[in-house]
């Protein structure tokens, strides 16, 4: 993976170039940023640059013999962590990244580097179960930097999604992480840093990744993938900086998921629960019309499906908000969604939206632990009844 396969970022490719050609490279940096923002794609093509025996000030050249496998993702020095856990294939009490270390690179290659939590899941198998990082990963892996590079100038480690490491884990790799071997370099990948444990979260140099422009998507979309222009456009739009969703939209790759008539699906959804959850607000007798919304919230029964479900009402919530307060030009919306938005965006305001906020990341977090999640979809929409009564503050005006 070279800096020039990476869609936009150019100012964090110049500040990552810089880190090298100045020999400033930190042991330990955490890129943090959202879904498809090309985290894991600058985290490889950054690894190559270090390691490639030709560089120049602009990229690795591709063609060394470190280049070339770095871009199979065989380099004996190339270390990956990532979440996991046992499938019909793989099982056992000690199941190890390694293990899925085929289907691993077949998914990064094939989906070029922008890859999403749920795709992954759903490549391994275990869409309807939570992966996580375990502690006898991080033996193996302190095992394995024990020893010298096998030809590169350093030996580099990529965490995947390390927020979804346990205590237990990040334990044992926080001698590493504080004070690793020499010419080792610990990449850590995260979506969500609040869910970082903080003894991991202190070791690293945080590299924040910023959402890709819609401009670049676009670009992409038709010079890599021959969309058409119009498209693009619209895709653009509805990704809203995250290039994973963008292909999936344009049914060019991901598990076939998400597309522009699932995505108008999700919304059709989501209308209707918030529907009758003001309809509850206002009469408790139509409590019947609410738990009848619930089974199209429980779809198929996959967690990280619901947990998209509840990602996208947190960013539909988002939305109504900027409308709200004037921010117009934010809300990149058409149709039946810029409609829905408008009538609903009087009722979320900033004395109630954190509350969304709260409420919704909870139940994020009790699905993630295996919560029964009617109830915990039955008990939120309750909650959203109650906080859509909460009264907005009128703004003074000046005099």
């Amino acid at each position: 993976m070279k800096f020039s396969d990476i869609i936009g970022q150019e100012p964090l490719k110049q500040r990552l170039r810089r880190t090298v050609l100045e020999n400033r490279v930190s042991h330990a940096q955490l890129f943090l940023g959202s879904e498809g923002s090309g985290k894991l794609a600058l985290a490889l093509a950054y690894a190559q640059y270090i390691n490639c025996r030709n560089r120049t000030p602009e990229d690795s050249c591709g063609e060394c013999p470190s280049c070339k496998k770095y871009c199979k993702l065989i380099h004996p020095d190339l270390h990956f962590l990532y979440p996991i856990n046992s499938t019909k294939e793989v099982t056992g009490t000690k199941v190890l990244s390694k293990d899925f270390i085929a289907p691993w690179r077949e998914f990064l290659t094939e989906n070029k580097y922008y890859v999403s939590l749920p795709d992954w899941y759903d490549k391994i198998g275990i869409d309807k179960k939570q992966g996580f990082i375990n502690a006898d990963d991080a033996d193996n892996i302190n095992r394995t930097l024990a020893y010298k590079a096998y030809e590169a100038e350093y030996k580099v480690m990529i965490i995947w999604m390390v927020e979804k490491m346990n205590s237990a884990s990040a334990n044992k790799l926080l001698k590493n992480l504080e004070e690793p071997p020499a010419k080792t370099l610990f990449i850590l990948i995260s979506e969500n840093q609040e869910q970082i444990i903080a003894t991991i979260l202190s070791r690293a140099q945080l590299i924040k990744v910023p959402r890709l422009k819609d401009e670049d998507i676009q670009k992409a979309l038709e010079h890599h993938h021959q969309v058409a222009t119009a498209d693009a456009t619209k895709i653009a739009r509805l990704a809203d900086g995250n290039y994973t969703t963008a292909l999936m939209l344009a049914g060019k790759t991901g598990s076939g998921n998400v597309s522009l008539a699932t995505e108008q699906e999700r919304f059709i959804v989501f209308r209707e629960w918030m529907r009758r959850c003001f309809t509850i607000a206002g009469n408790l007798k139509d409590y019947d019309k609410l738990l009848d919304a619930i089974p199209s919230l429980l779809g198929d029964g996959s967690r990280e499906k619901q947990k998209e479900m509840l990602a996208y009402g947190l960013e539909m919530f988002r939305i109504c908000l900027q409308y709200n307060v004037g921010n117009h030009h934010l809300v990149k919306l058409d149709g039946d969604e810029l409609a829905f938005v408008k009538n609903f965006s009087p009722f979320i305001h900033p004395q109630n939206i954190e509350k969304f906020d709260e409420e919704f990341n909870r139940a994020i977090f009790h699905i993630e632990r295996n919560a029964n999640a009617q109830i915990v979809l039955t008990d939120l929409s309750h909650l959203i009844a109650r906080i859509l009564k909460i009264p907005a503050t009128p703004v003074a005006k000046k005099a």
